[in-house]
């Protein structure tokens, strides 16, 4: 991915930054689900455009905070407190990528990834809703980044693609080019009123399945592949959902893992194994009981999971459709081991 040379017009602080880090923004986009101009815009701000002693000294970029797990170079500055902790990397690609993971997988940015890339609104909003910063006008600072330099285009970028800092001029003319292009638009679908037939395009849906909210968490289910998408045949009418490829339903008041494995045609001691118990136990209205074997890992590009506290290895079993062995295995760790808030799980080889 190729960066285009600055113009004389774009030589400013921002420009340099935008220049220099937005093929980053883009691959961590790509491999990650944040939206690039979500990562630039935080660059910017937390970094003021790479000046910051935390950035031209740590290459921290985004001011994350060393936390109780971080086992990697440390620099002390003050910030909410005298003398706090912040992480320092190696270089501004550490940074950048370990701020993707900061927020891919965390449960507090967890309904961040329900939002489209394309969503720069709902992003910065949702990151002061998680926390991410103290200051009350943080996610309009973000949106005026993003809008003013014009960083909502890199959202919406190729991976291959070159990418250039959008000129000054083009920026002034924005507005009135994308009403002009939205009026084009409007124009070509409108339908034609010399005929009393004619119909406006329809909508085609893409080939989406999603798990609705429910009070495990579940990760959001992915588009699925037509060639590899799984068939889970049940002769029931009750709706049965997926999640790492594994079918699952939420029990309903008053059943038991007995009276499901009866409905769905399985032995007690089966369903139990599917679930990782040993025995049965109550069962709570819309709790996950999976109808298969679980699978050994996660799907590519979920591989860890960063603990909050007050979950155990079962819950995470549960709520990413993994088998519980398979994560002692992969984490070397005994089944009964408590989790503390900031630990980090292997969910992938």
């Amino acid at each position: 991915m190729a960066v285009l040379p600055l113009t004389a017009a774009q030589d400013s602080p921002q420009r340099k930054y935008i220049a220099q880090y937005a093929s980053m923004a883009v691959n961590e986009m790509y491999r990650s689900g944040v939206p690039a101009s979500i990562t630039l815009a935080q660059g910017m701000l937390e970094s003021r455009n790479g000046e910051s002693p935390l950035a031209s000294k740590g290459n921290n970029h985004f001011g994350i905070k060393c936390h109780n797990t971080w086992e990697g170079g440390k620099m002390y500055y003050d910030d909410d407190r005298k003398g706090e902790c912040f992480r320092k990397y190696k270089s501004v690609d550490e940074s950048f990528r370990d701020h993707s993971d900061f927020l891919r997988y965390r449960d507090r940015y967890k309904f961040l990834f329900d939002l489209k890339t394309t969503d720069y609104k709902g992003w910065a909003y949702g990151l002061k809703k998680a926390g991410y910063a103290t200051d009350p006008a943080y996610p309009q600072k973000l949106i005026k980044l993003i809008e003013d330099y014009q960083l909502y285009k890199y959202d919406t970028m190729s991976a291959e693609a070159d990418v250039s800092v959008p000129d000054k001029a083009v920026t002034e003319q924005a507005p009135a080019a994308e009403k002009d292009k939205k009026a084009a638009e409007q124009k070509s679908t409108r339908p034609n009123k010399s005929s009393k037939h004619a119909k406006a395009p329809k909508k085609r849906r893409k080939n989406v399945q999603t798990i609705p909210e429910s009070p495990h968490q579940l990760e959001q289910a992915q588009p699925l592949d037509k060639e590899k998408q799984e068939v889970f045949r049940f002769q029931l009418t009750r709706k049965t959902y997926s999640q790492n490829g594994v079918p699952f339903i939420y029990s309903i008041e008053g059943e038991t893992y007995e009276s499901i494995a009866k409905q769905y045609n399985l032995f007690t001691k089966e369903l139990l194994k599917f679930n990782d118990l040993s025995k049965s136990e109550p069962l709570s209205p819309g709790t996950v009981v999976y109808l298969q074997a679980k699978k050994k890992q996660t799907r590519s590009g979920l591989d860890k999971y960063v603990c909050e506290g007050g979950e155990n290895l079962r819950d995470i079993a549960q709520r990413y459709a993994v088998r519980l062995s398979s994560i002692v295995k992969l984490n070397s760790l005994d089944m009964n081991t408590p989790l503390r808030e900031g630990d980090v799980l292997k969910l992938r080889k």
